[in-house]
C-alpha cells in the first residue's frame, strides 16, 4: 500500500472514530475530502426519485423537464467530468425554477437546501452594493474555493441573477471550465445553477404567439428559444450577466426556458398544496384559487401573472 493510501485510510478510520466520540469530525473530513478522490461527502442521488419529481410535480414544462433530466443523468454517469453542470433558468416569477432546484438538492443530497454542500447566493443579501464588486467578487472566489476544497459534490445557487451587480459573477469563469484546480479536489464535479427572470418577454411573447396560433405548448421546443435567450440575457443592461465571460465563453451547458402557466396549471398547483394538507378532496378550493388569480393579457387570460408562486397563500385564504 503506498503512503497516501495509508494516510487516507487512517484519516478515514479517525474521521469514524471522531464522528462516535464528537470530536471535531467536520473538520477531519474536509482533510479526507480534499486529499480522496473517492470522498463524495453525503452526495446519495436518487436519479429515479428525481425524475419523478420532474415530470409528478413540475407543472406546464416539458422543455425544463427534458433538459434538467438528461443533462444530470448524463453528467452524473461520468466518473470524472469534463467541466462542471452549469445550468442557467430564465423565465417569470412562479414558474418553476426555484422548484427544480429544490429538486435537485432533495435527489442529490436528500436534504433540499438544507444540506452543507448546497450554496445558495441572493444578491439583496450577499451582493447588495453596486460599488462593491472588486470586494464580492474576492469574497465569492474564496467561498467557492474553500467549499470545493470541503466538497467536490457541491451545489452553488445564484438567485434572482437579474439583481446580481454586473462583473461579480466573472470571478467563477476558471471554476466553470476545464483547466483550474482547487488543490487536489476535482471541482469538476461540482453543479452551478443561476437563476433569472431576465429572457421572460421572449419566452412569453413565444407562448402567446404560439397559443394564437392554435398550437400546443408542447410545440415549442429549446431550439425556438435558446439562441434569443441567450442573446438578451447577454445583453442585459444591469444585471448579473450582462456582457459576462461565463456567456461570451460558452461555459454555461443549458439556458433552460420555463414557459408562463396557465390556469389549468395553477389550479394543479392549488391541488398538490392541498393534499400535502391532506385536503385533496377540496376542488372547491382549487376552483377558487383559480378564479382568484390574475391572468394575462386581460382580454384573453392566458396565463397567470404571478405563476404558482401566490398559491400557498391562495388556499389558506379560501380553505
Amino acid at each position: 500500500m503506498e503512503v497516501s493510501e495509508i494516510l487516507i485510510h487512517c484519516l478515514f478510520t479517525i474521521l469514524i472514530y471522531s464522528s462516535l466520540h464528537g470530536v471535531t469530525a467536520l473538520k477531519l473530513k474536509t482533510i479526507y475530502c480534499t486529499i480522496s478522490e473517492s470522498c463524495e461527502c453525503d452526495f446519495q442521488p436518487d436519479i429515479q426519485g428525481l425524475e419523478w419529481d420532474l415530470y409528478k410535480n413540475l407543472y406546464g414544462q416539458h422543455i425544463a423537464q427534458d433538459i434538467v433530466s438528461e443533462a444530470v443523468v448524463s453528467f452524473l454517469q461520468k466518473e470524472s467530468p469534463d467541466v462542471p453542470l452549469v445550468l442557467s433558468f430564465h423565465g417569470a416569477s412562479g414558474t418553476g425554477k426555484t422548484l427544480v432546484s429544490s429538486m435537485l438538492g432533495r435527489r442529490l443530497f436528500g436534504a433540499a437546501m438544507s444540506s452543507p454542500y448546497i450554496h445558495q447566493f441572493i444578491p439583496t443579501l450577499h451582493f447588495p452594493l453596486l460599488d462593491h464588486v472588486k470586494e464580492y467578487r474576492s469574497v465569492l472566489k474564496q467561498w467557492v474555493e474553500g467549499n470545493l476544497t470541503a466538497c467536490a459534490r457541491s451545489i452553488f445557487i445564484f438567485d434572482e441573477m437579474e439583481r446580481m451587480p454586473p462583473g461579480v459573477m466573472d470571478v467563477l469563469v476558471p471554476f466553470l471550465g476545464p483547466s483550474h484546480v482547487v488543490f487536489q479536489t476535482n471541482y469538476r464535479k461540482a453543479i452551478y445553477i443561476f437563476i433569472s427572470t431576465a429572457g421572460e418577454k421572449i419566452i412569453n411573447k413565444l407562448a402567446m404567439e404560439t397559443r394564437q396560433a392554435g398550437k400546443e405548448r408542447e410545440d415549442i421546443q429549446l431550439w425556438d428559444l435558446e439562441s434569443s435567450l441567450k442573446q438578451d440575457v447577454f445583453n442585459k443592461n444591469n444585471s448579473g450577466f450582462f456582457q459576462s465571460r461565463i456567456i461570451s465563453e460558452n461555459l454555461i451547458a443549458h439556458f433552460v426556458p420555463f414557459l408562463p402557466l396557465n390556469r389549468r396549471h395553477v389550479e394543479r398547483c392549488a391541488q398538490r398544496d392541498l393534499c400535502q394538507r391532506g385536503e385533496c378532496q377540496r376542488r372547491d378550493v382549487v376552483e377558487a384559487v383559480g378564479n382568484a388569480m390574475t391572468y394575462t393579457p386581460k382580454d384573453g387570460q392566458l396565463f397567470s401573472s404571478t405563476g404558482c408562486k401566490s398559491v400557498p397563500a391562495k388556499v389558506n385564504l379560501f380553505l
